[in-house]
């Protein structure tokens, strides 16, 4: 299905032509509603190119534009934008037409692909910290409007399951082990024995020794080193299931570091052998220089001591994920530390041939009130199991206050998608290298750009049809006189343009905020426009209009994987 958007860049591009003029510029929403629905910057770019007055080649579009049914005669403002008004007929009948398409609008890409995207990855022997929240929701929208356009998607949970970490934890686990504490909260008692390890570790050399010792027992295959790590892993597992599952995020495999380990002697070999890579001082190296960004920061792949590291462990990742997977494009949702990590292991990959869209999608952080990092009053990371438990908390003291009538399990059901939701939609709706800071009371709030407001507007929609005691209408067009229903009906019509957006910068920020347009349009039409007590054929056409928006907001939210309730 065609937006407005694509409509009117194809008859821009037939005036443009006919003008003897290239294509150029962009079109876009108005930036300022009162001069119209959409603009053009074409004739400024066009005039600073050929030296002539944007303006009046402004002129010479819009005389050529073929207006048909779409829009109003085109206007010119400023110092040469070009501004198309939709017609309130070519809205009624666009919204019709996502009101019959079980898509609401938005097209299949043509050009599918097989997309890994690599988010989460947490490490095993200590528990998710609020700081994972952003790779992880970020990921799961990623994959969820991927997925929805149609390309093939793979969510990759990139474990962080072996390392140096490993040998202190297996010293501990023979040392220091309280099997009830084990019995009672495992990852907590796992944690302890490394931090314990760690602190004796760095005040006695025998005991650093003794470390290292049982972790090349561990790499070596010894039995017992190998199950205490498969516990250790197992417990781990256990712990990031229950926050997935609170989270509503899934993934199609989870192969950790360990995964590769057998695979990276091989990734070396090669590396050599290509010439990529070559051994300096006793270590094999990648240098990079005829690239002047990378010049002086050569990438490791094996240590002076034989041993391997994480850029050998990628690289040996996007072996398997480009052979094995036959991946056309691999997304890592990865902080912004990493970012001199992953430009050196493209660079690599593509001087080993490796043909694929590599991307590395960078986040900022959370704050606390003091504007650092968030962590707990006595320093610690703030677990993110326990931030869930307590979001779901928050949410049900506001149900009990607001409708303590409900069931028990209607409560419990509620506070979950109001609190999950609200974690998820604080950091969605900030634009994704944002750092901000965490509030309970901003993002709990029903007013203002928050999960709930915009829950809230969809259990409004659905309040409706229950007063109406009737199912949705079907009508053969929409019916649109006052300004609040023809701009509701316009947004409506513009998911199918928004949804695609987001990928082009990976950026869930604009449906997120095109999603709280909406609900404040919905909301103006609501109270300007009476639609139970209005007159037929307006009372059809407003219920469906309702409809539709409801399911764009429920639709919207599911792609940012938030759930929206039927009660508030």
């Amino acid at each position: 299905m065609e937006t407005f958007q694509s409509l009117l860049a194809k008859r821009l591009s037939d005036a443009l032509a006919k003008a003897g003029l290239p294509n150029a510029g962009e079109l876009t929403p108005a930036t300022d509603r009162r001069f119209g629905d959409y603009q053009t910057n074409a004739a400024l770019v066009l005039g600073k190119q050929r030296s002539e007055n944007p303006q009046t080649l402004a002129e010479r579009v819009i005389v050529r534009f073929d207006i048909g049914e779409l829009c109003e005669p085109p206007t010119v403002a400023g110092v040469g934008f070009i501004n198309f008004t939709l017609r309130a007929d070519a809205i009624a009948r666009k919204a019709g037409e996502v009101l019959r398409d079980e898509r609401l609008g938005v097209a299949r890409t043509k050009s599918t692909r097989r997309i890994v995207i690599d988010f989460g990855s947490p490490n095993v022997a200590k528990p998710m910290h609020v700081g994972h929240i952003r790779s992880t929701v970020l990921g799961d929208v990623l994959a969820r409007i991927a997925r929805f356009l149609g390309h093939e998607v793979i969510r990759d949970n990139h474990v962080g399951d072996w390392g140096t970490q490993f040998g202190m934890v297996i010293y501990g686990w023979k040392n220091l082990l309280d099997r009830q504490a084990l019995q009672r909260n495992p990852l907590a008692e796992i944690v302890r024995i490394y931090k314990e390890t760690n602190e004796r570790a760095t005040r006695d050399p025998q005991v650093r020794e003794a470390c290292r010792q049982e972790l090349v027992k561990l790499q070596a295959g010894d039995k017992e080193n190998i199950d205490i790590w498969n516990e250790c892993v197992a417990f781990s597992m256990q712990d990031f299931e229950h926050v997935y599952k609170l989270l509503d995020v899934h993934y199609d495999i989870q192969c950790g570091e360990s995964f590769y380990s057998d695979r990276l002697p091989a990734v070396v070999d090669g590396l050599l052998k290509s010439g990529v890579a070559e051994i300096s001082e006793g270590a094999v190296v990648v240098f990079f220089r005829d690239e002047s960004e990378l010049a002086n920061k050569p990438c490791i792949v094996r240590k002076r001591d034989g041993g391997f590291n994480y850029a050998t462990t990628d690289l040996a990742t996007i072996d398997y994920r480009m052979n094995d997977l036959k991946a056309d494009a691999i997304w890592y949702v990865v902080g912004a530390p990493q970012i001199l990590h992953f430009k050196q292991i493209f660079e690599v990959a593509r001087r080993e041939s490796y043909k694929a869209d590599f991307r590395h999608i960078t986040h900022g952080s959370i704050l606390g009130d003091d504007r650092k990092l968030m962590k707990t009053r006595s320093g610690e990371n703030v677990p993110l199991r326990e931030l869930l438990d307590e979001a779901c908390k928050r949410a049900r003291k506001i149900i009990e206050k607001k409708n303590p009538d409900l069931s028990e399990a209607d409560k419990t059901d509620i506070a979950h998608k109001i609190g999950i939701g609200a974690v998820k939609y604080a950091d969605l709706s900030q634009y994704r290298m944002t750092d901000y800071v965490f509030s309970w009371e901003k993002m709990l709030s029903l007013q203002g750009n928050t999960a709930p407001y915009l829950q809230n507007a969809y259990v409004r929609i659905r309040s409706i049809f229950r007063k109406a005691g009737e199912s949705v209408p079907k009508i053969d067009k929409f019916t649109l006189g006052d300004p609040a229903e023809i701009n509701l009906a316009k947004r409506l019509c513009q998911f199918a343009e928004i949804v695609p957006q987001v990928l082009n910068d990976f950026r869930p920020n604009i449906l997120a905020n095109y999603l709280f347009e909406l609900a404040n349009s919905f909301h103006t039409f609501y109270e300007a426009c009476p639609v139970l007590k209005s007159e037929e054929p307006s009372r059809s056409s407003r219920l469906a209009l309702c409809n539709l928006t409801g399911r764009v907001l429920g639709r919207g939210l599911d792609l940012l994987g938030i759930k929206v309730p039927e009660k508030m």
